[in-house]
């Protein structure tokens, strides 16, 4: 491939795909992500014909994964998270720790690893996909109800785990065979830890009055083209400075971001200027990550993938019910939040690379993975409707005449319909 045409064709290559399988995969019940990882496995270099440029694709998938964490602050509401906090906070971390444990005995007993690479193992298989479990929520009607909002609040609070390993994991994992010096570990963390508190500390105290009072200036331009620059920007800007000033992932940086502008006036305009390009990357991040998976690893490891999708599929539900009904939650809730978190998404992709750049995970554990979020991700709509053979039928479609549901402003999660016209920003 001509290096001067490298990105135009690795886009419409992308693109194009990721379109065309995500058709497919809608045709057949299926999540888009299914489509856009088959995608990314067509263009690959582990099929035959066209492979599109595999230093570029990994660069643009880091551009989704900070526009990704940008939109999770951007609608992170911690007044809905506080309404659940008693069952989604403990629920989490159990789960958390449960499907951890569980990778861990996989990887270290049967298919032999490290005690590390087994630990990332359990702990990537452990967080569910955030933009998966809102798509299957609405298609039941539920993400409005008190069980969308304990699902989602369950994986907010995975997300926020997800944000604090991605800044401790470079700090506290060594490839193997290296020695840990704990005085020199010790030292690194905390360095690193007041560092981050600075730069989260100058973004609330600094950025909360100077990006709020910045997007109203720039909405009095009555300029679409402007704000969503400017959304961009901010999301872009703020990444880079933590990343290349405090030593922070360019993910937090962006989380951070769109945690402060939530609270602003124009923030849910922000959100809305800001999905058209965050999905339009986003598809690019799993068409990235479907092009780094070998679907070879079926052929060869086929027990060791049976292993890891039981545990996403069967153990992690278990878990999930176990803590709902401890917990005193009704039967319907328990299924639906055990369906819930019968998957892995995104943020598998990204635990599951971190650790394999750090040297502490094989390219063999991080295909597993990979087939195991492929795999989970298909299968999830076949486990709503188990649940709801046994218990746990959808909310029925609202009928005319009906009260419509009181909305909450800040909505968990919320994801706008990509179709509908924005509003126009107004200056607060």
């Amino acid at each position: 491939m001509p290096h001067a045409d490298s990105l135009i064709l690795t886009l419409v290559g992308g693109f194009v795909l990721a379109f065309v399988f995500g058709m497919a995969a809608n045709r057949l019940k299926l999540s888009p992500l299914v489509g856009y990882l088959v995608a990314g496995v067509i263009v690959g270099p582990y099929t035959p014909g066209y492979v599109a440029d595999m230093e570029l694709a990994p660069q643009l998938a880091e551009i989704g994964v900070i526009l990704l964490m940008f939109g999770v602050g951007l609608h992170f509401s911690p007044q809905d998270l506080m309404r659940v906090r008693k069952v989604a906070v403990p629920g989490a971390v159990v789960q958390i720790a449960a499907a951890t444990g569980l990778g861990w005995l996989l990887g270290r007993f049967v298919l032999g690893l490290s005690d590390v690479e087994a630990i990332l193992l359990g702990f990537s298989l452990s967080v569910a996909s955030t933009v998966v479990l809102i798509r299957a929520l609405e298609e039941r009607k539920q993400q409005k109800g008190e069980i969308g909002r304990i699902a989602v609040g369950w994986l907010i609070v995975e997300d926020l785990v997800i944000v604090i390993a991605l800044v401790m994991l470079p700090l506290l994992v060594t490839p193997a065979g290296q020695p840990i010096q704990a005085a020199a570990l010790a030292g690194d963390v905390a360095w690193t830890l007041v560092k981050v508190a600075a730069f989260v500390g100058l973004m609330f105290v600094v950025g909360g009055r100077v990006l709020p009072w910045l997007l109203v200036r720039i909405a009095h331009t009555k300029s679409r083209e402007l704000f969503t620059l400017g959304v961009l920007s901010i999301a872009l800007g703020i990444a880079w400075l933590a990343y290349e000033v405090f030593g922070a992932s360019f993910a937090l940086g962006a989380f951070v971001a769109g945690l402060v502008l939530n609270g602003s006036p124009l923030g849910h305009n922000a959100a809305e200027r800001s999905l058209p390009l965050r999905d339009a990357f986003a598809v690019l991040f799993f068409v990235s990550v479907g092009m780094l998976f070998d679907w070879h690893i079926i052929l060869r490891q086929p027990w060791a993938v049976f292993g890891v999708v039981a545990i996403v599929i069967v153990g992690k539900s278990l878990a999930a019910l176990a803590i709902a009904k401890q917990f005193g939650l009704d039967r319907k809730t328990g299924l639906t939040v055990a369906a819930s978190l019968a998957q892995i998404g995104e943020f598998s992709f990204i635990l599951a690379a971190l650790s394999m750049s750090l040297g502490a995970m094989s390219r063999e554990t991080h295909d597993l993975i990979l087939a195991a979020a492929l795999i989970s991700i298909s299968v999830n709509p076949f486990v709503f409707r188990l649940i709801d053979r046994l218990g746990a039928p959808p909310a029925p479609p609202r009928m005319p005449g009906d009260p419509p549901e009181k909305l909450a402003a800040d909505q968990i999660k919320a994801i706008p319909d990509p179709t509908s016209p924005s509003p126009e920003p107004k200056p607060a």
